[in-house]
């Protein structure tokens, strides 16, 4: 990481909840305000006193050069303030922010856009605000046009434009004007997927090629695909600065509940039927301790523990789901000690991931104990996201990488062998 990009020191905003007095008057808040004391003074307006929120407060950090920096947090976090601030759409309460390099910014649908204007007449508007010359402009106007994909409507007021069409032209002019750090909020949602997939592709061409990128985004498998780094809002503050990984599994576990840990100990409550009731689920490296960061050089193995309440043929399952939301993997135990029935009490199975399948980030685990009947699964106990956990590469000794240290795509990342022949 080179010098810092973005630098910033204290940034606290606070906002008046209600009304607000502008800092000049128009006849209209002229009229507004005379309507007001007409209610105060026949009693029909009640008065509140003026309530006060800080929508961030002491937020101090750094953003390296060719750092892509991801933002998270519950909504009203402060996430899209702190993007306000840095592009100089709202000056800060106390503190300050300095950012070294030309800014593209993409915060609201249609930011910088004249509604009057067609496509091609606002494409050369925000370049010249970004201070280009036309020819730089005329350079890259295919190049946005076509990444855009509105070729058809370029000639078309943008007022007529739908939210998505507004979107891919405003990230197009935004990304390829060439800015030395590039700031996007969580916009990118209203486009369709194909075009948010291409959207993150030219942020990570942006940051190799040594720009300064700063994501705010809800969706955790983007940030952890796309970041480097990460810090986490919450009610204003940074609570969390560090690796992207640790950071969303961090928020995912504490947002959704989950962890490497669920027990129950009322066996009433538990998950189950008359059959069977689960009583604890864990996470567990080879020596049978808890882990909620797995290294992805060494097995993990998913612990359920379910009590029988009367002797049943029952196999345990598991439902791995990936950082992106989607099954990696279902898995029950084939050994035939599951095909009689198992007698009435406790009992513990584990499931054993090997070492070096799963990819990085983070994954969340669905548990059943059920039986087999004719085929299909007759479920006495399950859960869902009974537990997560976190695979994290040491970037040293085996691992699929090899020497590698960039994103793998994919859930699974196995350690193949392989051969080799030459000529």
């Amino acid at each position: 990481m080179g010098a810092a990009a973005i630098t910033a020191e204290g940034l606290a905003k606070r906002y008046r909840i209600g009304e607000q007095r502008a800092a000049y008057g128009t006849l209209r808040d002229s009229i507004a305000a005379s309507a007001h004391r007409l209610l105060q003074r026949d009693g029909l307006r009640r008065h509140h006193a003026r309530e006060e929120i800080w929508a961030l407060q002491d937020v101090t950090f750094s953003v390296g050069e060719s750092e892509v920096l991801g933002v998270i947090g519950r909504n009203g976090a402060g996430k899209s303030t702190l993007l306000k601030i840095l592009t100089r759409i709202t000056t800060p309460t106390s503190g300050r922010a300095e950012i070294r390099g030309r800014v593209g910014s993409l915060l609201e649908v249609g930011t910088g856009f004249h509604p009057e204007l067609t496509g091609r007449e606002n494409i050369f508007l925000n370049g010249a605000i970004l201070g280009m010359r036309r020819q730089e402009i005329l350079s890259r106007f295919s190049e946005i046009v076509a990444f855009s994909g509105i070729e058809k409507f370029i000639d078309t007021p943008v007022k007529r434009y739908s939210s998505g069409m507004y979107v891919r032209l405003a990230f197009s002019v935004a990304a390829h004007f060439e800015p030395e750090v590039l700031l996007v909020d969580e916009v990118l949602a209203v486009g369709d997927a194909e075009f948010q997939q291409r959207c993150l592709g030219r942020m990570e061409d942006l940051s190799s090629e040594g720009r300064t990128v700063v994501f705010v985004s809800h969706s955790m498998p983007a940030v952890a695909r796309l970041c480097d780094r990460a810090i986490l809002l919450d009610g204003g503050r940074i609570v969390r600065d560090g690796p992207s990984e640790d950071v969303v599994a961090h928020y995912l576990q504490h947002a959704h509940g989950t962890g490497s840990l669920r027990m129950w100990s009322d066996v009433a409550s538990a998950p189950g039927n008359d059959r069977a009731k689960l009583r604890c689920v864990r996470v567990v490296t080879e020596d049978g301790a808890l882990v909620e960061n797995a290294d992805v050089r060494r097995p993990v193995g998913i612990e359920i523990a379910f009590t029988l309440l009367r002797p049943t043929a029952v196999v345990p399952k598991i439902k791995v789901t990936d950082p992106q939301g989607d099954v990696c993997f279902n898995a029950i135990d084939t050994d035939s000690r599951w095909d009689d029935p198992s007698p009435a009490g406790d009992h513990t199975a584990t499931a054993w991931i090997p070492a070096n399948l799963l990819n990085e980030g983070l994954y969340t685990v669905d548990v059943d104990v059920a039986s087999l009947e004719a085929g299909r699964f007759a479920v006495h106990a399950r859960m869902r996201d009974a537990v997560s956990f976190h695979v994290l590469d040491p970037a040293e000794g085996d691992s699929a990488k090899g020497g590698f240290v960039g994103n793998w795509r994919g859930s699974v990342r196995p350690l193949l062998d392989w051969t080799y022949e030459r000529g």
